[in-house]
């Protein structure tokens, strides 16, 4: 038995002594440090103590973090990584840090980072990310760092920023974003009316600047003017223009999506059918109904037009275009969708007696529908006159 206490004790002492070899490890102000700076790394080398709490890997060759590179520091509180080669963190590398406070990533090259890895570090107080290549960061990047107090994102490559993106930053007092280059459209604007309220400080404010639209290249984001934005809107109509529309073989389908918004909105087609759901980013034809060079087409005339003005054309409507059509338009203050169901009467529903009835019930109401073509027609915006046309039977 006092052997074995004695053996234990030994591993123990040298799991706390241990070190990397390019290293030095040690205590300093209660502190467990291991210090790998400026020691030319390329990789982060295995072998730490357990119990470290402060990491320097500053000024390195490191040119990614893998996952579960600090597997063996899950004690971290501080760890050093400004000034290396790092163009990815990837997903679980800095998750297992729990405890950690301090993070510092500047003056590298990273421009792909797995930001979930950020909901794992709730004690997070301090978060260098400035000197970096970074283009994007998701909306909910920063939901668990309540505690964070000083974020800097300075010199980067942002163009934007997700509206309420810092909501949930309680205890920010410092941000630093200066440099970037913004895009001074309706979804900055946001940013400026938040930076004047938020009792947080924001320095450099003269350097948080338009890089385009190209009139307002330089011009400061306090200083920005009123822009004209909405959200989307859309308007579905469509010819045959009633409600539930039941249309017979071979009738020429057109619908229009009519969009307003600022800025103006991106126009996607969506369609349900029989045959399983068809995706169309408007246009994919030209005006002459021909498919634009590059749009995926099974010929030169596509199966369902769209076109640049919003109407969408299904030259020959049948029994395999029925379905479900929605017209989705997007802005970067969001989206609006509307939709209509379009089917063709079933043999067997006496659809031309319903036709006539409905004609005559409207005629009865003293409503103006007239048929052309047998089709129902309204004689004025307030007469909705849903018609039921029946498909030929086989053999007919």
């Amino acid at each position: 038995m006092p052997e074995l206490r004695l053996l234990c004790w030994a591993l123990l002492l040298g799991l706390v002594r241990a070190c990397p070899e390019p290293c030095d490890c040690g205590e300093k102000y209660g502190f467990q440090i291991a210090d790998c700076a400026y020691r030319d790394l390329e990789a982060v080398p295995p072998g730490f103590p357990a119990n470290v709490t402060t990491l320097s890997l500053s000024a390195n060759r490191l040119p990614s973090l893998p996952e579960g590179a600090f597997r063996e520091v899950p004690l971290l509180q501080s760890l050093w990584l400004a000034h290396n080669e790092i163009r990815a963190v990837a997903a679980g590398a800095l998750a297992p840090l729990g405890h950690l406070k301090s993070l510092d990533l500047s003056h590298n090259l990273l421009s792909d980072f797995a930001w979930s890895d950020l909901h794992n570090l709730s004690a997070l107080q301090l978060l260098k990310m400035d000197s970096n290549e970074l283009t994007f960061i998701p909306r909910d990047a920063f939901r668990s760092l309540r505690a964070l107090r000083s974020l800097q994102l300075n010199h980067n490559r942002l163009h934007t920023l997700a509206e309420g993106i810092f909501t949930p930053l309680t205890a920010l007092s410092h941000l630093q974003i200066n440099d970037n280059p913004f895009d001074c459209t309706c979804g900055i604007v946001w940013f400026k009316t938040w930076a004047l309220t938020a009792a947080v400080s924001i320095p450099e404010q003269d350097n948080i600047t338009c890089t385009s639209p190209h009139v307002l290249k330089g011009t400061p984001l306090s200083r920005l003017l009123p822009l004209p934005c909405s959200a989307p809107s859309v308007q579905l109509t469509y010819q045959p223009s009633q409600d539930g529309a039941e249309l017979r073989p071979g009738f020429v389908l057109a619908l229009h999506c009519d969009v307003d918004g600022q800025p103006a909105p991106q126009l996607h087609w969506h369609i349900q059918t029989p045959g399983g759901t068809v995706e169309i980013a408007s246009p994919n034809v030209g005006a002459d109904g021909r498919a634009l060079p590059g749009a995926p087409a099974a010929s030169s005339r596509p199966r369902f037009q769209a076109f640049a003005n919003g109407s969408l054309l299904i030259p020959d409507f049948g029994k395999p275009e029925e379905g479900t059509y929605s017209c989705l338009a997007t802005n970067e203050l969001g989206s609006a969708e509307s939709s209509v169901n379009v089917a063709l009467a079933t043999p067997g529903e006496g659809g031309e007696d319903v036709l006539g009835r409905r004609f005559h019930g409207k005629a009865a109401e003293g409503k103006g529908c007239y048929t052309v073509d047998n089709e129902v027609q309204p004689s004025g915006p307030e007469d909705n006159c849903c018609h039921h046309l029946p498909q030929p039977r086989r053999g007919a």
